[in-house]
């Protein structure tokens, strides 16, 4: 499960409508318990960097990356995740985004944005056991 405070997630929908019809993308900041259950206290917005069409891909700026992670140290939060957007396409992982899943312990947090209009957010991780993705339940307050 991923805890989210609605306004994180209300800045995430608008981030992804603002870059409609590209891809928006940014890092997820809190912690996760052993349990899995990951918690989300802020977020970091980035550029999409990524080489191609940004209409079906996305790389978090590496700067933006290194400065979060000098920020947080050796903190009790850390990144624990990314989130991007879909533009006119289901909230669930595609394939490229199987192929660039580099670090399974990430929540992917992808939000479909249909004609415009971003729907609420879906989170994943990588199942250890299956290499795939599975789908967790996304808690908003």
């Amino acid at each position: 499960m991923i805890n989210i405070p609605d306004a994180l997630v209300g800045e995430i929908r608008q981030a992804a409508e603002v870059a409609y019809p590209k891809e928006c993308c940014g890092l997820l900041i809190g912690s996760k318990e052993k349990d899995r259950t990951f918690t989300v206290t802020e977020i970091a917005t980035s550029p999409n960097v990524a080489q191609g069409d940004h209409a079906d891909r996305f790389e978090v700026d590496p700067q933006v990356r290194f400065d979060v992670m000098r920020k947080l140290g050796d903190g009790p939060e850390q990144i624990i995740g990314h989130y991007h957007s879909h533009p006119d396409h289901a909230g669930a992982p595609s394939a490229t985004d199987l192929e660039m899943a580099f670090e399974p312990e990430m929540v992917w947090l992808i939000v479909s944005v249909e004609n415009g209009l971003a729907l609420r957010p879906r989170a994943h991780i990588v199942d250890p056991a299956t290499t795939r993705f599975r789908e967790i339940e996304l808690h908003s307050h």
